[in-house]
């Protein structure tokens, strides 16, 4: 009789590594806060840009965006189903005096007239980045995605996806509220 030999822990060698693999992909899924993607620029100012408008009008550059208040950087689009959805809560913002910066991003300018047309105009300036390229340079993943910028024109915060209403009060709001806003400047007296 011939004796076999005993049987080897190797071979459960794959069924572990996927079985690895599988925990951590699933604890990926949830863990962390998905609408929370560090930027390149937390805590530092943006590249120097400056982008025309969207048809008749002004555009913005990165200048305007530190004016000694703070203020929202909204990277968007029409064709963007997502933006459609975030958009009341900009509106909501807007009428609450936050000042909103529209980056209308890979887009034809005759169709995000007629969206802003429809669902109305949050923006104190729009900059059309038709080719991509400022949008690229600030490390966009994709639309829509919100920065908010301190009053020397320095990235505090960083929302990817569309924001909410919970969005809203947990994590924008809050750097618009004087005085316990860390981003608000007093003007001079």
């Amino acid at each position: 009789m011939t004796q076999s030999a005993p049987p080897s822990l190797w071979r459960f060698a794959p069924l572990a590594v996927a079985l690895g693999l599988a925990v951590v992909f699933f604890a990926g899924l949830f863990l962390g806060d998905p609408s929370r993607l560090p930027s390149a620029y937390e805590g530092k100012n943006l590249p120097a840009f400056s982008l025309p408008g969207l048809g008749q009008g002004d555009g913005f550059s990165s200048a305007d965006l530190a004016q000694g208040r703070p203020v929202l950087m909204n990277i968007w689009a029409s064709w963007c189903g997502p933006c459609r959805d975030e958009h009341p809560a900009l509106m909501q913002l807007a009428a609450q005096g936050v000042p909103i910066f529209g980056l209308n991003y890979k887009d034809n300018p005759a169709a995000a007239q007629r969206f802003l047309g429809r669902l109305g105009n949050p923006y104190v300036a729009i900059g059309a980045d038709t080719n991509g390229r400022v949008a690229l340079d600030l490390g966009v993943y994709g639309v829509p995605e919100t920065f908010v910028l301190d009053g020397q024109g320095r990235v505090v915060y960083r929302h990817v996806g569309p924001l909410d209403a919970r969005a809203l009060e947990t994590k924008i709001l809050p750097f618009f509220t004087p005085p316990f806003s860390p981003l608000f400047i007093p003007p001079n007296s």
